[in-house]
């Protein structure tokens, strides 16, 4: 298996990011909403859970690229999107990690669609899924990039009342298995992560999510044989007495 990408400059400094405004109705009142739109400067949003496939909401570009200084991990409960109250998926959030790096998708916004996509996201990670507003550096994966770009994130921090933190791959693997929300099953979730990872950042490994994903293809065939002998027993009660 391949070792995990190192970022090739120092280590950022431990002090928080800038901490960027939740977008919430009562900030976005008749001046804010005429400012955002009349902007002219654009606002980039990073992704690197369900928005590198699933944005949502109008952009104006889109570049693949990582940030620095955290890594991802499926460490946030999911009550609604891929999980439920009673059997809560688990998604991804990130973890301060010097020296590490979390690749995925940055979309620049501008005019009407910067307070269209932040009221949009502020309901779906942030009211929905439980995730706070940073500011980070966000460098695209194009050669001839020059400065990084400032860009907004959503992390879910352990404050938050459905983080569940760390878990072994295998356990984590057997809670995605089992959980679905509205927006689909948990396993699609994964699996939608870790092709994105394998096509688009080919030269990145992220060994938590490839692990996790590892660990559940292994348990899929034990769980499907198990399903097949129930099934079988139900239809046929008189052959599981012999």
């Amino acid at each position: 298996m391949k070792r995990d990408l190192q970022c090739p400059e120092e280590c950022p400094s431990r002090a928080e990011p800038t901490p960027a405004p939740r977008i919430t109705p009562e900030l976005t009142g008749e001046a804010e909403d005429a400012e955002l739109k009349c902007g002219s400067a654009p606002v980039w949003i990073f992704g690197y859970g369900s928005l590198v496939w699933r944005p949502g909401f109008e952009f104006t570009s889109r570049k693949v690229g990582f940030i620095r200084g955290y890594s991802r991990r499926f460490w946030q409960g999911d009550t609604f999107h891929r999980g439920s109250e009673k059997m809560p998926g688990r998604v991804v959030t990130l973890l301060e990690d010097c020296g590490a790096c979390t690749w995925g998708v940055a979309y620049e916004v501008r005019g009407e669609q910067i307070p269209a996509s932040l009221q949009y996201l502020n309901m779906r990670e942030a009211v929905l899924g439980g995730y706070d507003t940073k500011l980070v550096k966000f460098h695209p994966q194009e050669k001839d990039a020059e400065e990084p770009i400032q860009a907004l994130v959503y992390i879910a921090t352990p404050q938050n009342p459905s983080y569940l933190g760390p878990a072994s791959e295998e356990d984590i693997a057997a809670q995605i298995i089992v959980s679905s929300g509205c927006a689909g099953h948990n396993i699609e979730y994964l699996l939608r992560l870790a092709d994105f990872m394998r096509y688009f950042c080919p030269q990145a490994e992220d060994k938590h999510l490839f692990s996790i994903e590892e660990a559940l293809i292994s348990i899929l065939p034990c769980l499907c044989c198990a399903e097949e002998s129930l099934e079988e027993t139900a239809s046929n009660p008189q052959k599981s007495k012999g």
